[in-house]
């Protein structure tokens, strides 16, 4: 049993504008690849709106891509999908 003292993570209330931040290796197609793996799982995103940063060697490639969630399962599906692309070393 929980203690009642710890704090307790906010829910998230679905469906909801929810930000990932995904990070991979450099190349000239990762957008492409990460857009068309949320776009499977988050019809209709904004790819307009996406941000995108090297990093200071320019090494990696982090793209902001804000989604409207539906569920946790829906989250969690992306998650896994981008990371099976074998190019995303990380999901924020």
């Amino acid at each position: 049993m929980a203690d009642s003292s710890e704090p307790r993570a906010p829910k998230i209330e679905f469906p909801c504008e929810y930000p990932i931040k995904i990070i991979g290796a450099a190349a000239d197609d990762f957008a492409e690849v990460i857009c068309s793996v949320v776009e499977k799982h988050a019809p209709g995103v904004d790819t307009t709106s996406i941000e995108i940063k090297d990093s200071k060697n320019a090494r990696f490639l982090s793209l902001r891509i804000v989604i409207t969630a539906t569920g946790p399962e829906q989250l969690d599906a992306l998650h896994k999908e981008l990371k099976a692309t074998g190019r995303v070393h990380m999901v924020l």
